[in-house]
């Protein structure tokens, strides 16, 4: 049998314990399974016997790092023979100890959920950055709750993405809206610069946002880095250049490829990693019934493929 296991993290009143109770009461997670839950701290809110009966939830305290071992999950699993874990991980403890610790047989970690306080994420990434690497380094999923207008998103991502670029970033504002995109203002290139440079981490970023917004990028200069994927056929001095994304697993891949145009490729090999800058134009695709961009090339050189060459899209 598995037994999914879900691990929230965060510092203490970053949210945790409201995360796992909507996640508790929603209709979607919980029908008729047997949860237990287990709480490695107490924050200012609190769990209602009421509440956890209702949601057929054990609930078990842990103050010590040292009492989770192999030998507590499976007195756990005998005692309460739950069919999904819930933890509530303490914010002052390191995240690799946990996940080095061997669990039962059919215990697997399906997700990893971090919580955090964007009013004061900048004063902790300034000042306990080894703590927040701890908290979010295998987060799979890192809410950022309470953002106003003030907040920084383009600082949190960058900061975030330097310690776990696979992780989604979902921003919660604080009338609970939430997003998992940046505003023009806060994507991680400046549109109004001679030449947009696009970092390796952004690709994903600049793909989306020019796929949306064609019209915002049209005759603006930029430089990029992908694969010279293929030619086009008809047409010796275009080619299709891109990187991939993973749908679901490295054997699930999407190309997130763009069109460019006027290219000599005398200097380097299909799919080989290039540098390219460009151009960029629109033109209407009649098969999709919309506008796309495509970039004519004014220099493109061979370069190191990347150590990752995936794409990320937060």
């Amino acid at each position: 049998m598995t037994v999914p296991v879900y691990l929230f993290t965060g510092f203490l009143e970053s949210g945790k314990t409201t995360l796992i109770k909507d996640t508790l009461s929603s209709p979607d997670f919980t029908e008729n399974e047997k949860s237990l839950l287990i709480c490695c701290e107490e924050g200012m809110e609190e769990y209602s016997k009421e509440e956890l009966k209702k949601w057929k939830t054990d609930i078990v305290y842990v103050d010590s790092f040292e009492d989770i071992t192999y030998e507590w999950f499976i007195q756990l699993n005998k005692q309460y023979k739950p069919d999904r874990i819930l933890i509530e991980f303490n914010g002052t403890w390191d995240t690799k100890p946990f996940m080095d610790t061997e669990m039962p047989i059919g215990w697997i970690t399906v997700q990893i959920v971090s919580c955090v306080d964007a009013s004061t994420f900048e004063m902790y990434a300034q000042n306990m950055k080894q703590m927040i690497f701890n908290q979010l380094v295998y987060s799979d999923l890192i809410i950022f709750n309470r953002c106003s207008d003030a907040t920084n998103k383009r600082f949190i991502r960058n900061n975030v993405k330097a310690i776990n670029k696979n992780a989604q970033i979902i921003y919660e504002s604080l009338d609970g809206t939430v997003t998992d995109q940046l505003a023009p203002e806060e994507l991680p290139f400046d549109l109004n610069a001679d030449v947009i440079e696009v970092l390796d981490d952004d690709y994903g970023l600049f793909y989306m946002d020019a796929l949306d917004n064609p019209d915002k990028y049209k005759n603006k200069t930029v430089q990029i880095k992908g694969i010279a994927i293929s030619a086009v056929q008809g047409d010796k001095k275009a080619m299709v250049m891109g990187r991939y994304a993973m749908v679901c697993c490295a054997d699930d891949l999407s190309l997130c490829g763009i069109l460019v145009r006027n290219v000599d490729r005398s200097s380097f090999n299909q799919n080989d990693w290039v540098l390219l800058k460009g151009v960029i134009h629109v033109l209407y695709n009649s098969e999709y019934n919309r506008n796309f961009i495509v970039i004519d090339a004014l220099e493109v050189s061979k370069v190191d493929a990347l150590s990752d060459p995936y794409v990320y899209f937060s």
